[in-house]
């Protein structure tokens, strides 16, 4: 029996999406036929500690994920529509980008993500080529200058 393919990883920023990754991850699961996995790692609001200096209710962590689970949502949706064939399983993660793409990488075919300007993103990527375990795609942003 042979091996599975694995799927392509979209480590994606919803509120800042990097379209061109975006389309790149869609292009490379729909020719190799395999499920898109994108992936929204996401961070408690800076209040939540302030507030909480203990422990975060689990009410208030479950009502910001929901959230981040709609701003996902809301920003894949012209890509889904452009790509019905291609299946995707959205993920919401409390994790570091980089957790949680390395954590994923270790199953996937292809990691795909944006290049934006500014150290935060370089630092990411350069993070995640060293965590990774399969092949890495760095897609430059091509809508800002």
């Amino acid at each position: 029996m042979g091996r599975r393919p694995g799927e392509v990883v979209l480590g994606i920023d919803a509120r800042d999406p990097v379209g061109s990754a975006v389309d790149f991850a869609f292009d490379c699961a729909r020719a190799r036929g395999v499920r898109l996995r994108a992936v929204h790692a996401w961070a408690l609001p800076a209040s939540a500690s302030a507030e909480w200096p203990f422990a975060v209710p689990e009410r208030d962590r479950a009502t910001w994920e929901d959230h981040e689970v709609q701003v996902l949502a809301d920003v894949l949706r012209p890509w889904r529509e452009r790509y019905p064939d291609v299946p995707v399983l959205e993920d919401v993660v409390l994790l570091s980008p980089v957790q949680a793409l390395a954590h994923h990488a270790a199953g996937a075919a292809l990691v795909v993500v944006g290049s934006a300007p500014g150290p935060r993103s370089r630092a990411t990527v350069h993070a995640l080529l060293n965590e990774a375990v399969c092949p890495v795609a760095v897609v430059p942003d091509d809508s800002r200058p």
